[in-house]
């Protein structure tokens, strides 16, 4: 059995094939639509959750095997950008490590609300809208949740995802958000417009004004049992201007927590070790912020 498989079997206790590598061999050749693999990749999951009835899990539980599925799928960064004005786009043929869990998370609360006959891209687009934007609403460059603080404070307070760092004795994390607007040239709706600019120079601004809890590197491997399947972890920086540097999710693999996440080494999803080692492993990692998914109301 190959090793990929048996992570998967591991912890959804399923023989399921992940959908990720299975399907991104066709995905990005010339020619082939990546929507239209999206969607299918998206059916195939969808397909998959109800009819192994994981809409009866803990939300957590179900975003770890959804997140299963998409293990070996390519890490592509850069996907939420395009021509013409900002609309809410989904590519599942290629993850970065916040389209990974902001991806997962949506899947899992339309499986947890919706039949499955209502649970169709159209509503997937919606759920993935409702998180990656302030409040839920205007779809626009300056409301998308481009920095992970903003996220995180932004879908607590919507009651999408809990803040688990208090209880995990997490401390105060400085927050000194500054890198888009000082770095215009990174970002192309940004470097043709000085008034989004400034725009977005007032949301940092308005972050940063704000507070957040992280538990320190050196003592994460001392936290590390209390994680559940389906914890959003943030990774923090010391780098100039940013919050993290990294996100990814929790699974736990044989009773162990281990770190998922679209891995820019690896190219790929994968399942990596203990949290703790791989945060260390990152000279300018300084520690993490925990979320924990909600169950979602049905409407």
């Amino acid at each position: 059995m190959r090793r990929r498989h048996f992570l998967t079997t591991l912890v959804l206790g399923l023989p399921v094939l992940p959908l990720g590598a299975q399907n991104l061999r066709t995905s990005r050749k010339k020619n082939t639509d990546p929507t239209a693999t999206s969607q299918y990749i998206f059916s195939q999951a969808i397909r998959t959750a109800y009819r192994e009835g994981w809409q009866r899990k803990p939300i957590g539980e179900l975003m770890g095997h959804l997140g299963m599925l998409l293990v070996g799928t390519p890490y592509v960064g850069g996907t939420l950008d395009g021509e013409g004005p900002e609309t809410c786009r989904v590519d599942l043929t290629g993850l970065d490590c916040v389209t990974l869990f902001e991806n997962v998370l949506a899947m899992a609360r339309l499986v947890k609300t919706k039949s499955q006959a209502e649970a169709d891209w159209k509503a997937m687009l919606g759920n993935v809208a409702f998180t990656r934007y302030r409040g839920g609403g205007r779809i626009a460059y300056d409301t998308r949740l481009h920095y992970t603080s903003e996220w995180i404070l932004d879908n607590v307070a919507k009651n999408v995802v809990r803040d688990v760092t208090p209880e995990l004795d997490g401390v105060q994390m400085p927050l000194n958000v500054g890198f888009m607007s000082a770095n215009p040239k990174y970002y192309k709706p940004l470097a043709g417009s000085d008034s989004l600019r400034n725009v977005i120079a007032t949301i940092e601004q308005s972050i940063n004004a704000r507070s957040l809890l992280y538990v320190p590197t050196a003592d994460i491997e001392g936290i590390e049992e209390r994680l559940q399947t389906g914890d959003i972890v943030a990774i923090a920086t010391s780098k100039s201007g940013l919050d993290y540097a990294h996100t990814g999710m929790i699974v736990r693999v044989d009773g162990r927590p281990r770190f998922m996440h679209a891995s820019l080494q690896k190219k790929k999803v994968i399942v990596d070790g203990a949290l703790s080692a791989y945060v260390r492993s990152v000279r300018t990692h300084t520690g993490v912020t925990i979320v924990r998914p909600l169950e979602p109301s049905k409407v």
